[in-house]
């Protein structure tokens, strides 16, 4: 069984409620015997797989397969062609670690309307969308790496693991996939 979650803000990417006010995987009626593959911290948002396969894990996760995912990232600032530069090429060192290259590019038009709770604001200062596709997922990857090129990260959704896109899956719902969605997901190219 695979199963794509809309994960929305504040919900930690685990079963297990380490405080009262949290919430869970567990608020949500996924099916029992199930685990995440990977996560998202309890600030992000989007595309969170789920499955009983226990082999999904490495064939998703581990940097060796370039196994693709997408973010649209909503950054402080504006990014210059250094930046962007920066986050594709693979030069960011991140805790020690040199980053793989990515995709990076400026989404034109705003992607999203506004999260709730709404994100920090600030008049005299822009804010800009960026389609982030890496191969990797260390902690908190997306955020340390636009933090480097000084563009802090205001809001993170992913949107697309291998070629499976979130599309139009409403925030805090899943739904079970179907072959010809899991061979989406399973497409590394």
């Amino acid at each position: 069984m695979l199963i794509a979650f809309h994960k929305p803000y504040d919900v930690l990417s685990q079963f297990t409620r380490e405080l009262p006010e949290h919430h869970t995987l567990a608020d949500f009626g996924l099916p029992k015997e199930i685990y995440p593959i990977g996560r998202l911290d309890r600030d992000s948002e989007g595309l969170l797989l789920l499955s009983d396969e226990k082999n999904l894990v490495d064939r998703l996760l581990h940097p060796r397969h370039e196994h693709p995912r997408t973010y649209w990232v909503q950054v402080e600032g504006e990014p210059n062609e250094t930046q962007l530069r920066d986050l594709q090429n693979g030069s960011l060192v991140i805790q020690g670690h040199r980053v793989a290259k990515a995709t990076a590019q400026v989404i034109a038009q705003e992607p999203l309307g506004p999260r709730v709770p709404p994100i920090r604001y600030r008049a005299a200062i822009p804010t800009t969308w960026i389609a982030l596709t890496l191969i990797e997922g260390k902690n908190r990857q997306v955020r340390r790496m636009s933090a480097a090129i000084g563009l802090p990260t205001l809001r993170l959704v992913r949107t697309s693991i291998g070629k499976f896109l979130l599309g139009d899956l409403p925030s805090g719902t899943w739904k079970e996939l179907d072959a010809e969605e899991r061979d989406l997901v399973l497409c590394s190219a």
